[in-house]
């Protein structure tokens, strides 16, 4: 059994598509998506019906999820529906028009239970997972073990605002949940583009472009006090730019393998 993580595919579903027949996930593996599936991208519906096929698949809320159900739930909020549509979500809406009724209720209603945040372990090592991110300083165990309550009691300190739209008071600090061995659990977020990091933190362990100029996963924070790991990665590689500026990338925790694909021009 091996461990995925992908984030912030906004609309590009012939995309994710590629990168999923790379990885070829099966029945046993467990896939986390971080959100932001819609909005921007030319199908996000589409992107929907893809994540939610498949098999073990964990998805979190997005911030971009949140603005479409705000949008949904108050059709009369002129703030609510400006605040959806100059984010991207026209794209949205026309996919769940184009849908059945009972199909576009099905996903809404889907995309309203997702949870916010989540934690697993591999080889050993904590994660959490959280579209955006965490803000830092929550509660840490008094004997150092990284259990399920300890986990549950940081993340519980969060707010949904710091899970969906934190950048700064994330990306810019250490977490502080590392030890000087290097022990403890590591945050995998999206939401922020890879490119605009720099001007948050220039603890990278890689620049944030590849060489064709593509958005790139990068892992930030590794230091002495941290024995030299990364306590945050950032798997958001750009797709919401489109063509020319980002990709998806696919994350395996098991060994840290990425597995990743430029958007192409017309998907």
């Amino acid at each position: 059994m091996s461990t995925y993580v992908f984030s912030d595919v906004h609309g590009h579903r012939a995309t994710l598509e590629r990168v999923l027949e790379r990885v070829s996930p099966c029945a046993e593996d467990v896939v986390f998506c971080l959100g932001d599936m819609i909005d921007r991208g030319p199908d996000p519906v589409g992107v929907m019906r893809v994540v939610r096929s498949l098999p073990n698949v964990r998805v979190l809320k997005g911030n971009h999820e949140d603005l479409m159900l705000d949008a949904l739930d108050h059709k009369d909020d002129v703030v609510s529906q400006a605040n959806w549509a100059i984010n991207g979500g026209m794209a949205t809406l026309s996919g769940l028009e184009g849908a059945s009724d009972d199909e576009a209720s099905e996903l809404i209603g889907w995309g309203r239970n997702l949870p916010l945040s989540a934690h697993i372990e591999v080889a050993g090592r904590p994660y959490i997972m959280a579209h955006a991110g965490i803000r830092p300083g929550g509660p840490l165990p008094a004997d150092g073990a990284w259990n399920d309550c300890a986990l549950d009691a940081l993340i519980g300190e969060q707010t949904p605002d710091d899970l969906l739209w934190i950048r700064d008071e994330f990306w810019s600090v250490p977490t502080g949940l590392l030890n000087e061995r290097g022990e403890g659990p590591i945050v995998v977020a999206g939401h922020t583009p890879t490119p605009y990091l720099t001007s948050m933190t220039d603890e990278f362990d890689r620049p944030v472009r590849n060489s064709d100029g593509i958005a790139q996963m990068v892992r930030v924070g590794a230091c002495d006090a941290t024995g030299d790991v990364a306590d945050r990665w950032d798997i958001d590689s750009g797709a919401a730019g489109g063509a020319g500026f980002g990709q998806i990338t696919m994350v395996r925790l098991d060994d840290g393998e990425e597995f990743a694909e430029p958007v192409r021009d017309g998907e």
